[in-house]
């Protein structure tokens, strides 16, 4: 059963610990599904960036790393949290692996999918780095595909702010 309201969902950081959304009540969110190595992994850059210039202003991207697309992020949390952390300088919030796919969709998933459709209306994920945006009362007001450059974004943002 999908999750009727984002700040009840359950996640798990990348180092293991449980919290809910609750935590980012009132906050503009951008949530990335996000991989090691991929072709998109060097938007870490751009979402770093998004996160440094705009996360004084109750803003915050949050990653959500995936292995179901060609296995381009295998490694474990650790590995993961290291690659980030020393190729893109990361230090917004990151969380265990997911599956955003499938029958172990994780809650969050489901809950962004059913609220911001994809190409088409399919609530499927096509790749890594889709990005959904989501307003400080938790509603998800957009969903952008993985070409979609942090960037390019930054507009749809600073008008949530």
């Amino acid at each position: 059963m999908t999750a009727q309201n984002l700040y009840d969902i359950e996640v798990e950081d990348i180092k293991g610990e449980t919290h809910t959304l609750a935590e980012y009540k009132g906050k503009t969110l951008l949530i990335v599904n996000t991989a090691s190595k991929c072709g998109f992994t060097p938007q870490f850059e751009g979402l770093q960036t998004l996160h440094k210039d705009l996360g004084a202003d109750a803003f915050e991207v949050l990653g959500f790393p995936c292995n179901q697309f060609m296995s381009q992020d295998p490694g474990n949390n650790d590995e993961i949290s290291q690659f980030c952390s020393l190729n893109y300088g990361v230090d917004f919030p990151m969380f265990a692996k997911i599956e955003v796919n499938g029958p172990d969709t994780h809650p969050l998933y489901a809950f962004l999918k059913s609220q911001a459709k994809g190409l088409m209306g399919s609530e499927k994920i096509k790749w890594n780095f889709t990005k959904f945006l989501v307003d400080g009362n938790g509603k998800v007001v957009k969903r952008y595909p993985p070409t979609a450059k942090p960037e390019a974004i930054r507009a749809d943002i600073e008008a949530l702010l």
